[in-house]
């Protein structure tokens, strides 16, 4: 499909057959491979190759990682961070945040913003990713972490309903705790805090 992507002989209307059969490979990719690592995160009860890194530095760099959403969407980030240093899954800690961060540019309006924060306390880091979209019902909120559940019909093909599944599944590994609620003016807000 990608060396048919290029062939100039190609056409619109083959092209565009090309692209849609592209993003549904892509797709499927990202979909087995959530599914193998939720698959394999359900079987263990504990976190191994656990290494000492910078939590705020992993969170910087999942941005820049989704800067082509968030630039596509006008969207201003307010961002408070300390200097914090974990102990954990690297990898894996990186899906906590390419999923909350990408769930939150999706469903922030155009020229919306979105807030993080991450604070070190004494004894568990608490963090917070808070967006300006619709908020989340009473009742998508009892099964925002199952497996393939997507409270918002609109947005079903922008995503697969793991995300939230895997992101859950991490901290509970990591023995932190995630909750969700509605902010009082709009959006939502997912707070984590892990130990």
């Amino acid at each position: 499909s990608m060396l048919l992507q290029n062939d100039e002989n190609l056409t619109q209307e083959q092209k565009e057959y090309v692209e849609k059969i592209i993003f549904n490979t892509q797709r499927l990719s990202t979909l087995t491979g959530s599914v193998l690592l939720l698959s394999k995160l359900e079987n263990q009860s504990i976190i191994s190759n656990k290494t000492q890194f910078d939590l705020d530095e992993q969170i910087r760099k999942s941005l820049l990682s989704l800067e082509a959403e968030w630039e596509k969407k006008n969207i201003e980030f307010d961002i408070e961070m300390d200097d914090t240093e974990f102990l954990g899954n690297e990898s894996l800690l990186h899906h906590i945040w390419d999923n909350l961060i990408s769930n939150a540019i999706k469903f922030s309006d155009d020229g919306g913003e979105i807030k993080i924060t991450l604070k070190n306390y004494d004894d568990k880091i608490v963090f917070n990713i808070s967006d300006k979209g619709p908020g989340i019902s009473d009742e998508a909120k009892k099964h925002i972490y199952d497996k393939f559940y997507q409270a918002d019909s609109s947005h079903k093909q922008a995503g697969n309903g793991l995300g939230l599944a895997l992101v859950k599944k991490i901290i509970d590994l990591e023995g932190g705790e995630i909750s969700i609620h509605n902010n009082d003016d709009k959006g939502c807000t997912f707070t984590g805090i892990l130990n």
